[in-house]
């Protein structure tokens, strides 16, 4: 239901969150969102909710070389030639001006102008690296931006929803783009100005979010709709024990279970793809052909942007568009490779089942066999039920996606854990014992309690050694 900075501070309790200062004292927000920008706390400042307060210390993630990042072994011949290909795409910086058919356009609003400059770390098709990288885009190429004040240069990349569209009470829910091409020497022409994200935080209508790493995606998208459902219906009496419930976002379409995004709010790594070459980065393609934004002026070439290449004698790789080669690089990454047992790591396997976490990170799932060979028959040590549960008001965003109510979210999967820096839907924490603590929430008038408290409660509980051993445990997947 989900990673290192340098940032220090004393971690504030629900009940003692002070205003958020940027420049000069701003309107209180909402204390949910108000926490958002407290990426890097210490557990517990003074008492614990609840208590006994947790002894174990998270020891951080653990040093690269990268236990992820490589490529499934089970790929054929033919599909091990087209590595490079798919590799230069996800890697590829996009400019606004197109120049070809796979290489896109940038803008009018973006986030990035490249897949791996948000999914970085600790390879490519992770999540946020050390540094921000945005701080190095921005401003590129002579744009005129301005960074929202919930960016940090030793923080996690932030995306940026509004609940309603601003200035009414008409839902939205779409991710407003952080930056504009305005200024850029190839955008000539092109004036729109950044949102109002300081409004919106005043306003209480700031969603924020941070960047999920992709390793595994092809694995997760093949599992069957009914293993999940089979699984959410199973061990029923110890979850009713533990007050866990949970249920699929089923999609509108079809009746699939979506299982990407925060929310589970995506069913495809094809959908995933497509969606954020043109919401991430601007890129207009033949599932999302239109522009985010169609100001005169801005809208500087054909859409869509990129298109599947039928120019005669081309590699076969290069005949789909960028974001089919981008959906093959995520589609088949391998799952992260844990470090190797220890007994202090077995025995906090052990605890990580008997405090009821397990409950929700479902340790696997098997794919079926499917016309997909290199996806088929494979046991994945993911450790979610991919389905989504109430959090309570402390992690509740107030969003809505799907069938996924605004203080649910998708049971996020635990693999590579123990080399992610920051960790929750915002980002706020890169210490992983907080990001359990946070787990627990009391309900209120507008949310319910969150479904962990249990488990969270079990874990206080468990002697030191036992803690430590299962946060041990989760830095070594």
């Amino acid at each position: 239901m989900s990673s290192l900075t340098n940032e220090n501070g004393v971690r504030p309790q629900p009940s003692k969150r002070r205003w958020l200062k940027a420049g000069a004292l701003l309107v209180a927000v909402a204390f949910a969102l108000v926490a958002l920008s407290y990426f890097t706390k210490p557990v517990h400042g003074g008492g614990c909710t609840p208590s006994p307060c947790p002894t174990a210390t998270d020891p951080g993630p653990r040093a690269l070389p990268a236990d992820a990042g490589s490529f499934l072994g089970s790929l054929s011949a033919n599909e091990q030639q087209i590595e490079p290909s798919i590799t230069t795409e996800f890697n590829r910086v996009h400019d606004v001006v197109v120049t070809s058919p796979t290489d896109g356009g940038l803008g009018p609003r973006f986030n990035a102008n490249s897949c791996a400059t948000c999914h970085a770390y600790p390879a490519a098709g992770g999540s946020s690296p050390p540094s921000n990288p945005l701080f190095n885009v921005y401003q590129y190429n002579g744009a005129t931006n301005t960074m929202p004040f919930f960016e940090q240069q030793s923080g996690p990349i932030i995306e940026a929803r509004f609940i309603n569209q601003p200035g009414t009470t008409t839902p939205d829910g779409t991710v407003h783009q952080l930056f504009t091409i305005t200024g850029r020497s190839d955008a000539a022409g092109c004036n729109i100005q950044q949102p109002n994200f300081t409004q919106a935080s005043q306003q209480g209508n700031l969603v924020l979010r941070q960047v999920t790493p992709t390793y595994g995606d092809g694995l997760i998208e093949v599992v069957r709709n009914i293993d999940i459902v089979n699984n959410m219906n199973s061990n029923l009496s110890e979850k009713a024990t533990l007050g866990i419930t949970g249920h699929p976002n089923y999609s509108g379409n079809d009746g699939s279970i979506m299982r990407f995004g925060w929310k589970a709010q995506v069913r495809s790594t094809l959908i995933m793809s497509a969606n954020q070459f043109n919401v991430e980065m601007g890129v207009t393609n033949e599932v999302f052909p239109n522009e985010i934004d169609q100001t005169p002026g801005c809208v500087l070439n054909p859409v869509p942007e990129t298109v599947t290449n039928f120019t005669p004698g081309i590699l076969t790789e290069m005949f789909p568009g960028d974001y089919s080669r981008t959906e093959y690089f995520t589609q088949w990454l391998n799952p992260p490779t844990p470090a190797k047992a220890t007994s202090a790591t077995n025995n906090g396997k052990t605890q990580f089942t008997n405090a009821g976490c397990v409950y929700c990170h479902t340790t696997s799932f098997k794919t079926p066999a499917t016309s997909r060979p290199a996806l088929a028959n494979i046991t994945i040590d993911l450790y979610s039920d991919l389905i989504v549960h109430h959090m309570g008001p402390g992690l509740a965003d107030g969003l809505p996606q799907g069938q996924a109510g605004p203080d649910e979210f998708r049971t996020a999967p635990l693999w590579g854990i123990g080399q992610r820096l920051w960790f929750l839907h915002d980002g706020r924490t890169s210490n992983i014992v907080t990001a359990i603590e946070d787990h627990y929430s009391v309900g209120s008038s507008t949310y319910v309690s969150s479904e962990a408290n249990q488990a969270v409660q079990n874990f206080n509980n468990l002697s030191s050694k036992n803690q430590q051993d299962l946060v041990d445990f989760l830095r070594s997947l």
